[in-house]
């Protein structure tokens, strides 16, 4: 007895059903989305074997686990393109009851696909499958851009670090790594969440660990006051791998921030210096007044007197002669990080080289005619420490300060441009009133002593 031949149809379609359960399974998308693709990839490989000008449409039959491929033709009296029309004769042969005008839809043979229809195929799937888990990777991410998250070190690409989530992979790239830190593959990590970027090879996650938000999600999650929102962190500044600052707040009275973030015998500021690796963590009482704030940032260094300039957004810190030092912290590195965590510019100085500016410019404003040393005193103390800021500064100002009127004023102000002019005709350089960390006479060291927030 002869065997029954199997029908090629059902061959070609055997399993297809189970092999989308178990790729939507793996893929963790819904099968639909995969249903969707492999319709989307036999249509597209439909109109490059039948024809790109022609009408079709491809439909996922579950119970015979088959792909149909339906050409849709407008049924007419006289054919004047095959792509698209039927003539009514040959659509009766397919509806009896289709008349002019309709549109009928004609199933088509998927076995003249062929292996290169098949191959394409295949590639629309991989494409649209992979489009649909980065989708849904983005959107399982993206809300988590600024929050932490651990994972496992896999393996190193140029110096970036390779690490799974779980789900997914995430790339910690070598400029957001902190140079004391080694990871080895099998190492678990806690890093910060820094951005999401669709590719085209997927959705990519970087994280960091070099990111000031790594340390104030750390503190968050060791502090239930910062979480619970009785203590905030109001700003932070770091150099990985050596050391970082953080200010803290509260609206609570009864509740210490610095306190509360150090924990008992410093078990929680602790954790977070275990966790990152060593990096020493001075913790900042913020101050809404400006130079207070300043003040604590400097910290441990006493500050002597603040001067504070405004409108250029700056200070200067006046420290004792043996406090400089630790004012600047090892290579500018304290004063560095005061300026990050409050935003101003800060210059410090010591009170010796500031009684010897305050001296050169008194002198320079006393070399001015008609201006006394009372005068000159009064107006050093304001800010006003050279012809050239005299000069500047509008008469309003002046006279706020010294309570001379508009004509004493305006003499004084020709008087300073004179001795200016005088002072450029003979080459004479006048002494800065002001130290600068380039003007001292301080070791190197000192030279970072003036630093802008970046």
């Amino acid at each position: 007895m002869a065997k029954k031949k199997e029908d090629p149809k059902l061959e070609m379609f055997k399993g297809l059903n189970r092999e989308m359960d178990q790729i939507a399974r793996d893929k963790g998308i819904d099968k639909m989305v995969v249903v969707e693709a492999v319709q989307f990839a036999f249509l597209s490989a439909g109109k490059k074997i039948f024809g790109e000008d022609k009408e079709i449409e491809a439909h996922y039959n579950e119970e015979d686990e088959e792909i149909e491929l339906f050409e849709f033709l407008n049924v007419v009296e006289n054919v004047a393109d095959d792509n698209l029309e039927i003539a009514h004769d040959e659509a009766l042969k397919h509806d009896p009851e289709c008349e002019i005008g309709d549109v009928i839809g004609l199933k088509m043979n998927a076995e003249k696909l062929g292996r290169i229809a098949a191959q394409t195929a295949k590639q629309v799937i991989i494409q649209k499958i992979r489009d649909a888990e980065t989708e849904i990777i983005f959107n399982e991410y993206k809300d988590r851009v600024g929050q932490l998250i651990a994972g496992i070190v896999r393996r190193m690409e140029r110096r970036n670090l390779i690490v799974d989530l779980g789900r997914t992979e995430a790339f910690l790239p070598y400029s957001e790594q902190v140079p004391r830190e080694h990871f080895r593959p099998g190492d678990r990590i806690q890093c910060y969440v820094k951005e999401i970027n669709r590719t085209p090879r997927g959705a990519q996650i970087v994280i960091s660990r070099a990111h000031e938000g790594l340390l104030t999600k750390l503190f968050e999650n060791e502090v239930p006051e910062i979480y619970e929102g009785v203590v905030a962190i109001e700003s932070a500044a770091r150099e990985p791998g050596g050391r970082s600052k953080i200010s803290v707040s509260t609206k609570d009275s009864s509740v210490d921030p610095v306190g509360a973030c150090v924990g008992m015998k410093g078990s929680r500021v602790q954790a977070v210096v275990q966790e990152l690796r060593g990096e020493k963590i001075d913790i900042v009482p913020f101050d809404a007044d400006p130079a207070r704030f300043v003040c604590n940032a400097i910290a441990p260094a006493e500050v002597s007197r603040v001067i504070l300039d405004e409108k250029n957004h700056s200070m200067e810190l006046i420290v004792a002669d043996d406090q400089l030092s630790l004012a600047i912290g090892k290579k500018g590195q304290n004063v560095r990080l005061a300026a990050k965590l409050t935003g101003w510019k800060i210059d410090i100085h010591s009170e010796t080289k500031m009684k010897a500016a305050a001296e050169t410019g008194k002198h320079n404003l006393t070399s001015i005619e008609g201006l006394g040393e009372n005068l000159a005193d009064l107006l050093y103390n304001q800010g006003i420490v050279s012809p050239e800021s005299l000069v500047e500064h509008s008469a309003e100002d002046i006279a706020r300060i010294t309570g001379l009127d508009e004509e004493k004023i305006a003499e004084l102000q020709a008087s300073a441009k004179e001795f200016i002019e005088y002072a450029k005709s003979q080459n004479i350089e006048m002494e800065d009133a002001t130290v600068t960390p380039e003007a001292s006479s301080e070791n190197a060291e000192h030279k970072a002593a003036e630093v802008t927030a970046e």
